[in-house]
């Protein structure tokens, strides 16, 4: 379809070239004479006619009270003002009303604007200096892993200069987490930048007080310190959100981009993985406006960070945990077994965003990966085998040993020399045979112990020390033969004593 514009062009060429009359032009393009009349004396097509308003027969009879209603709101609460619907309702109520809801709502929202009601907060643009500031925020997703749909949460610094972003993923936005992705990312960008934007975390402010200052937590202070950048707090709520809006625009961005459809994995670092492989994919992107890339722009802005201090920052939190009397520790809500000599006693933690570790002194006995959720238990079948080993009763509906499962770590061959020694010797010492290859696995390799269990089912021979004694052998090494004619370059001729005999010669004379 032509436009205005061009119709008008079209007519005066034809007059032009063919010198046409109107009545002839009108016909030819299917218009009104006074249309080809006003395009031969103007090429610019003249304003549409403004109509006069329309009657509003249904609402002009209610204008005067909702007006009124709408300037009372000024000084009533901003969650108690009239809505659209609101304002319907009590028409239909108070004033008999008959009009439809929409037509009220269409009037409500022009004269908002009209009594400067509806005000809409203006940003000024801003240029970020190469390396001089960064903006960092969580932003939670959910992913499948091992078959399970969980909420994760992804913390994100982007670079304002460069737009050059980080994204790792946890199970948790606790302190620990708000750390280690500062120090993970500190680590990827090869530098710190010179300041960071904030919103109002749990993990960095302790307390909000008057205008921009705040009452920080001491691991924020320390983090801070130890790589020397500034940090910046947004103002609290929605009306703070525009000031670190870089990256409250990257988080839904990346989360549209590469976690759509809902990713699948097998583990956390799985995921993490993936992650990482947004990250170097979106180097190639260009943002709106900008006439390289993100990684270009990122390769000229990394010089100007400053540079990473000389030693690491732990990120992890030191705790103290009592063992029950099921061989577990209690952390943040979860529980993660230690050797079961360890019952009773209080034990250090390790609490990072990632792992829990438990030691006796300076010895580590447990390392587990954090569980995520509430009353998750994260069990080592390896914690439990000294008791089992007096209650066998207890390993076929042991927790440990299900999730010993579901890892891997108790394998089939593992499962059918079981069953074999239980049919054999009996369920108790069939289970204690199996106890005890299970705790040579602490000093024998795994491929050669899991070898041994399939030659023992396959034989009928299903002694533990026999199969352990198997074991040892693909385990040990064995002296290479030597053939006897290769160790002739070590012969040398036997001594004399010739000279010793010219001295006892010589001195007899």
């Amino acid at each position: 379809m032509r436009s205005r514009m061009e119709l008008f062009e079209q007519i005066r060429r034809d007059r032009r070239l063919e010198q046409l009359s109107v009545r002839v032009l009108a016909d030819r393009h299917g218009v009104h004479r006074r249309t080809v009349r006003q395009a031969l004396e103007s090429a610019v097509p003249p304003p549409r006619k403004t109509y006069p308003p329309r009657r509003r027969p249904a609402i002009n009879p209610f204008v005067t009270v909702i007006d009124g209603w709408l300037i009372a709101d000024k000084d009533a609460p901003k969650k108690q003002r009239h809505t659209a619907r609101r304002v319907w309702q009590r028409l239909v109520a108070e004033h008999q009303a008959t009009l439809a809801e929409v037509t009220v709502s269409r009037y409500v929202a022009r004269r908002r604007i009209e009594l400067g009601l509806d005000q809409r907060e203006v940003s000024i643009p801003q240029t970020h200096l190469a390396g001089a500031e960064a903006e960092v925020d969580f932003g939670e997703f959910y992913a499948t892993i091992t078959g399970a749909v969980i909420k994760l949460w992804m913390f994100v610094i982007r670079l304002s200069h460069s737009g050059k972003a980080f994204h790792v993923s946890f199970g948790t936005q606790a302190q620990e987490a708000f750390l280690e992705g500062h120090v993970l990312a500190f680590e990827y960008f090869g530098g710190v930048p010179g300041r960071v934007r904030y919103d109002n975390l749990k993990p960095a402010v302790v307390r909000v007080l008057k205008g921009r200052d705040r009452t920080e937590s001491e691991r924020f202070t320390a983090l801070r310190s130890h790589y020397g950048f500034d940090s910046f707090f947004c103002r609290p709520g929605i009306e703070g959100a525009h000031e670190k809006g870089g990256v409250e625009g990257e988080i839904g961005r990346f989360r549209r981009r590469h976690l759509v459809p809902v990713p699948k994995a097998a583990s956390l670092a799985a995921l993490n993985e993936l992650i990482a492989a947004g990250d170097l994919l979106d180097d190639g992107r260009v943002i709106t406006g900008r006439p390289v890339t993100i990684g270009s722009a990122f390769q000229t802005e990394a010089a100007m960070l400053m540079p990473l201090p000389g030693e690491g920052f732990d990120p992890a939190r030191l705790l103290e945990a009592r063992v029950d009397n099921r061989a577990r520790v209690s952390v943040r809500q979860c529980f993660y077994s230690v050797p079961a000599r360890y019952a009773g006693r209080r034990l250090p933690v390790r609490l990072a965003a990632r792992t829990v570790e438990i030691y006796d002194g300076a010895k580590l006995v447990a390392r587990h990966e954090r569980a995520v959720g509430r009353y998750v238990e994260v069990l080592t079948l390896d914690h439990y085998l000294e008791v089992l080993k007096i209650k066998p009763g207890g390993l076929p509906g042991a927790t440990a040993l299900a999730q010993a499962k579901s890892r891997g770590a108790f394998t089939a061959s593992h499962q059918a020399y079981w069953d074999a020694a239980r049919r054999a010797r009996g369920d108790a010492a069939g289970t204690r045979a199996l106890i005890e290859i299970l705790l040579a696995h602490r000093t024998m390799a795994a491929a050669a112990l899991t070898a041994a269990m399939d030659r023992a089912v396959a034989s009928g021979c299903l002694d533990p020390e026999v199969v352990l004694i198997d074991a040892r052998r693909d385990t040990s090494q064995v002296a290479p033969i030597v053939p006897i004619g290769a160790l002739a370059r070590y012969d040398r001729p036997a001594p004399s004593l010739a000279d010793y005999d010219q001295l006892l010669t010589g001195s007899g004379t």
